[in-house]
């Protein structure tokens, strides 16, 4: 119960803060994710809302990064662990999450796939000014790969396009 208000806290903070920054003229772009070890950035315009992973019901012969099938608010999202996902496109072992509640991030209503994405971590808002470098990605790098950016602290953090990803054929096709 305290994960879920503690969710709901940094719902609420999230956004106040896209509110404060839309009235302050801040560029806030994107939702900052930690997921399988890998820093990760959602752009805003194309990420939905945020929910705890629950509830979820598993569909059988299903690829292994899809999850199953979740219920958010009378609706049916297929849930995808971005984490092993991203693993098999680009060939990397997926690392573990931190031991932390999974949550999962929907996309954008206008994108028009019913679609979860399941985080480690949330991370809060980042805007450009959060960063000091950022660089094309890697010519070998899946077509949903966006920037790579760096913050001060030298972490890298990799843009995800939303769009591209839920028009992937990979991504479309979870039957194992």
């Amino acid at each position: 119960m305290a994960n879920r208000e503690a969710l709901r806290e940094l719902q609420t903070r999230l956004a106040s803060r896209l509110q404060a920054a839309r009235t302050e003229g801040v560029s806030v772009a994107w939702l900052a994710v930690r997921v399988g070890g890998r820093n990760l950035l959602f752009p805003l315009g194309q990420s939905g809302e945020i929910f705890p992973l629950s509830s979820l019901q598993v569909v059988p012969y299903a690829r292994d990064w899809f999850r199953g099938v979740l219920n958010i608010r009378g609706g049916l999202y297929g849930v995808v662990d971005l984490a092993a996902f991203i693993a098999i496109d680009t060939g990397h072992a997926r690392a573990e999450p931190a031991g932390q509640e999974p949550s999962v991030v929907t996309l954008n209503t206008a994108l028009d796939v019913n679609c979860a994405l399941q985080v480690d971590g949330l991370l809060g808002l980042r805007g450009v000014d959060a960063f000091v470098s950022s660089e094309p990605a890697d010519p070998d790098a899946p077509a949903y790969f966006g920037n790579q950016f760096k913050n001060s602290a030298n972490e890298q953090w990799q843009e995800i396009d939303l769009r591209i990803l839920s028009q992937t054929p990979q991504f479309l096709s979870i039957s194992a």
